[in-house]
């Protein structure tokens, strides 16, 4: 196998896609017949993707003029990767044109600015013609950014027709003939050698913009408990100005490195993005790529141009999962303090959040219904009521995750728990290097079924810390977190104290 460098990155390409027209401009006879070339496609989550299409070539050994127009509206030129896979031939690109200008009727208005035409139009039921200058054509040639050509500000054409000025066209334009180099879709002329004649099925591969895809989980509950059904979605959003037709799609998650060019335009750096065949499994096949997931959709897919589409992904039933109530009740400012201006602050960190947290937690495990590298996406609860319907509880995001790690997501505010936290004592020796905080914290259950909670707090007055008096049990989180477990009666109250002592 072969190697290419794109832009300076060593890349492997793998995909499969239909219909692209290939014109050779210099061939020994037509092409030969047979399957329409395949194309592949992998799309990654940050408005890109790798496409690799066959085509069929035919040559005469030196130079060689090509044209191809089976590429995107977005494709990254000097991403373009041309060669012979079967590596019977050398096969060289000597030069490449990228044509990104359709014909249009704005684009062949812009070949007649500045002179007259004929424009047909209806009067009174009958159809008649006037002449009119094309002042302005309306054409707005196509970019990486604006694939479309289309600009609210000047895409509105000027005829001066019958001694006026008209903003728009007095009629259907009537055109003497298509200029030489107008093209139909966007195009590549290449200028290729090779050392072998003949036809052969050569294969392309390049980076286009307009391509994206997230994840999205819908997980629901049911009337009691918290054992869960989950189901999995991937939604493709195809904006490159090119239909993949009957097209193998693999989706790339994870956080692939993407650079700005001047224009705006992103270039991507991979290393060794590949895709291999498989066997067929239900839908979705997951695996772990270089320092990334990839998801194989089993089934070839046709996606339009604009078109957003839906496939599941993953389906797990009965995930054992479990509520937690998360009292942190230290409205903590969220600008830049030192810790010497915390610890010579006395009121910072007194304010008090009322609010108690509910989070849903599950292990991503096959033991427990999963076990697939879930790609960040918006996670959806439901819960189902005594009358079968399902009604909404919350939603968060989740960022990438791999089997066997935990997934915590926070989806709302208890209604009937609540939380109250109060500095009681506060003592600072400053010729001793010492301080001393106390405070309380009252967790109050309207439920009719106790209720577990944790009570965080933040030991932010200084690293040197140690509880000298505390009601309760606590374990460190990290080097300046503390957490409560506790349990607080149906219709009752909890109390929750502790004196933090510093030294410095």
């Amino acid at each position: 196998m072969r190697q290419f460098i794109v832009r300076g990155v060593s890349v492997l390409l793998t995909f499969v896609f239909l219909s692209s027209s290939l014109v050779p401009a210099q061939t020994s006879g037509p092409q030969p017949s047979g399957s329409e070339p395949e194309t592949a496609v992998t799309i990654y989550n940050a408005n890109f993707a790798v496409v690799r299409q066959n085509l069929k070539l035919d040559l005469q050994p030196g130079v060689n003029q090509t044209t191809y127009s089976g590429i995107t509206a977005q494709l990254e030129p000097d991403s373009v990767v041309l060669r012979d896979p079967a590596g019977q031939r050398q096969l060289q690109i000597l030069e490449q044109n990228y044509r990104n200008d359709p014909l249009s009727q704005a684009l062949l208005l812009s070949l007649f600015e500045g002179k007259t035409l004929e424009f047909r139009r209806m009067r009174d039921g009958k159809p008649e013609t006037v002449q009119g200058k094309v002042i302005r054509s309306g054409y707005v040639p196509r970019n990486a950014a604006n694939p479309y050509g289309y600009n609210t500000e000047l895409s509105q054409p000027i005829v001066e027709a019958e001694g006026r000025i008209v903003f728009g066209l007095p009629g259907e334009p009537l055109f003497p003939s298509l200029g030489e180099n107008t093209i139909l879709k966007p195009t590549l002329n290449w200028t290729l050698q090779t050392n072998a004649a003949g036809a052969f099925k050569a294969e392309i591969s390049y980076i286009t913009g307009g391509m994206d895809w997230d994840a999205a989980y819908n997980v629901i509950a049911p009337e009691k408990g918290d054992v869960l059904d989950l189901a999995g979605w991937i939604t493709m959003r195809n904006n490159s100005g090119k239909v993949f037709d009957n097209a193998r799609i693999k989706l790339m998650a994870g956080d692939v490195s993407k650079l700005a060019n001047k224009d705006g335009r992103r270039d991507y750096e991979m290393d060794r993005v590949a895709a291999a065949k498989s066997a067929a499994e239900p839908v979705v096949r997951e695996k772990a790529f270089d320092e990334f997931h990839l998801y194989t959709l089993e089934r070839p897919v046709t996606l339009l141009d604009r078109e957003t589409k839906q496939v599941q992904f993953v389906a797990a039933h009965n995930v054992k999962a479990r509520r937690l109530y998360i009292y942190d009740g230290a409205q903590i400012p969220n600008y830049g303090w030192s810790d010497e201006n915390i610890r010579n602050s006395p009121d910072y960190g007194t304010q008090m959040n009322k609010k108690v947290w509910v989070m849903q937690e599950f292990k991503n495990t096959k033991a427990n219904g999963l076990g697939i590298a879930l790609p960040k996406g918006r996670l959806r609860f439901y819960r189902r009521d005594n009358d079968g319907q399902l009604e909404f509880t919350g939603e968060n995001l989740i960022e990438h995750t791999p089997s066997d790690e935990t997934v915590r997501v926070y989806t709302g505010n208890s209604f009937d728990l609540v939380g109250e936290r109060k500095r009681v004592d506060y003592h600072v020796e400053s010729n001793r290097r010492m301080l001393d905080e106390s405070f309380e914290i009252r967790l109050r259950n309207h439920k009719k079924e106790p209720v577990e909670m944790r009570v965080v707090e933040h030991l932010y007055r200084w690293s040197n810390w140690e509880l000298s008096l505390k009601s309760d049990p606590f374990r460190k989180i990290d080097s300046r977190t503390i957490e409560f477990v506790v349990t607080v009666p149906p219709d009752g109250e909890k109390v929750v104290t502790y004196t933090a002592h510093y030294s410095w």
